[in-house]
């Protein structure tokens, strides 16, 4: 099939625009280079020159192939040796007003048929196209960065966005190689939407002295699959990046709960604490690497007390059977004996609620978190409350950590980090599915592909349950009365018969 769109400009060369270069010009497009910083061009066409020249030398392409694509990357002075492009993709900052005055002098160069896009992460792709005399071919096309290897982009359409457009562009997508989802144009699009819940909640967890950074990634890492933590993350990708797109999406919303911000990362911003890339964020990096603190000790316990579960554990057989796996004295009796460590695991619920509404001690009562199932997890989580003993606490610990799995014990809250973090993610991709930004099956694919989760929201859900995470959230919206939990309608409907299902509702 011949290329969709015979000759492309690229407008503005740094990372993201010289990444898009890249793939249009290997997808067989001539592909003309533009940028008004003097020399930045050349620079991204010489840089590129040397990229395919590595993969010669690695044997990954034949140097006719090389020498085919540098044929057709071509440096321009100005926009106005763009006026034979088929398709402009514009990659500058991100401000509306620059955006505006670019695309007015584009659409004025061009011919009638060719397309205008913009690789905006965060503005709005109507706006942009307001003081267009002809916004139907423009649209939005959301590459990620490194924008090779991340093959996944948003085709975003404006309110006056023709479909043909949108249907161009996405065939030329997956010409490059790329997967594209196709979005509604709302603040964050879908992947930076969809992503809120995952930063914002462990900022809440951290801020509520919950547990500390190192914990919260390991947990997520360990407990649920998530290859990086959340503040490993953002140290990855840099408070000045992130936190103005926390803070874009909650204003553009609105100032809706589920994306509200944190003073957390407010305050490290401030501070210059930005992450890798200075040597400092939420960890210390020498040399490039993470001064990771290390997980705590397992505590030597002498002699273990028997255990009691209380009777409205979530998944209590299981939690009967690994106790019996680690060789536990479990009590069978209605109440716990005064010597016993009193075992509860709620869905939402804080430990301390728990004891006082099931009338059990306190001071000899833990939870543990039971929404993950044991035998897929690499860790096992513990809550105490403000009166857990510390023989109690240590006893726990050491139990759980008999098999030689992790344990980590964090401090009471409402829903544990796991529950917590799943949850949000969950409704929020919920409330995206409510709103029709995407189709359920393109915020699967975006998610996975451009956020990197171990499954999609949709089948994490499924998952864990969809009856479980709707607890999790009611429950933790009666212990907060905050509605940043409060249940997307679209998963209240699902939840009983299933999140991931991927036809459209009638």
């Amino acid at each position: 099939m011949p290329v969709i769109y015979k000759t492309v400009g690229i407008v503005g060369t740094g990372a993201m625009g010289r990444g898009i270069a890249q793939i249009a010009t290997q997808a067989g497009s001539i592909t003309k280079l533009m940028d008004a910083q003097a020399g930045a061009a050349q620079k991204a066409r010489d840089a590129l020159f040397a990229q395919w020249d590595k993969l010669v030398e690695k044997g990954r392409i034949e140097a006719t192939v090389a020498n085919s694509h540098k044929q057709r990357l071509q440096v321009v002075d100005s926009l106005a040796e763009l006026a034979d492009c088929d398709l402009i993709v514009e990659a500058i900052v991100e401000r509306l007003d620059i955006k505006k005055t670019l695309f007015a002098e584009l659409e004025s160069l061009v011919s009638a048929s060719a397309v205008l896009a913009s690789n905006t992460s965060s503005l709005s792709v109507t706006a942009i196209a307001a003081t267009l005399k002809r916004p139907e071919r423009f649209a939005g096309y959301h590459f990620f960065n490194p924008v090779p290897l991340m093959k996944v982009v948003e085709v975003i359409a404006g309110l006056k966005t023709s479909p043909a457009v949108c249907s161009g562009l996405s065939d030329y997508a997956r010409q490059m190689g790329h997967t594209p989802v196709l979005a509604q144009d709302t603040p964050g699009f879908i992947v930076n939407h969809a992503g809120r819940g995952y930063g914002t909640e462990a900022l809440r967890i951290a801020g509520e002295g919950i547990a500390d950074f190192a914990t919260i990634d390991r947990i997520l890492r360990d407990q649920a699959g998530f290859r990086l933590g959340p503040f490993e993350l953002m140290d990855l990708t840099a408070l000045d990046v992130s936190h103005p797109v926390m803070e874009s999406i909650y204003h553009q919303y609105y100032e809706e709960a589920r994306y509200r911000p944190s003073v957390i990362t407010a305050q490290r911003l401030a501070g210059g604490l930005l992450g890798r890339k200075t040597g400092e964020g939420f960890y210390r990096y020498v040399e490039g690497v993470g001064q990771i603190p290390t997980d705590a000790l397992v505590p030597d316990v002498a002699a273990m007390p028997p255990v009691w579960v209380s009777p409205r554990a979530a998944r209590r057989p299981k939690l009967l059977q690994l106790l019996k796996d680690l060789g536990a004295r479990i009590e069978t009796d209605a109440t716990a004996s005064p010597q016993a460590l009193v075992l509860v695991a709620p869905l939402g619920f804080d430990i301390t609620t728990v004891a006082v509404v099931e009338r059990l001690d306190p001071a000899r009562t833990l939870g543990i978190d039971m929404l993950v199932d044991d035998a897929t997890t690499r860790r096992r989580v513990l809550a105490t409350n403000p009166a857990t003993r510390t023989d109690m606490r240590d006893a726990a610990h050491a139990l759980f950590a008999r098999d030689g799995k992790a344990v980590s014990v964090i401090r009471d809250s409402g829903g544990f980090v796991t529950q917590r973090v799943v949850a949000t993610i969950v409704n929020i991709a919920s409330d995206i599915c409510q709103q029709g930004i995407c189709s359920p099956q393109d915020l699967e694919t975006a998610v996975t592909l451009g956020l990197g989760y171990p499954l999609g929201p949709l089948a994490m859900g499924d998952r864990y349950g969809p009856t479980n995470v709707l607890e999790v959230l009611f429950n933790m919206q009666t212990v907060y009365g905050d509605p940043r939990y409060r249940p997307s309608p679209w998963l209240r409907r699902r939840g009983a018969i299933g999140l991931s299902l991927m036809h459209e509702e009638s």
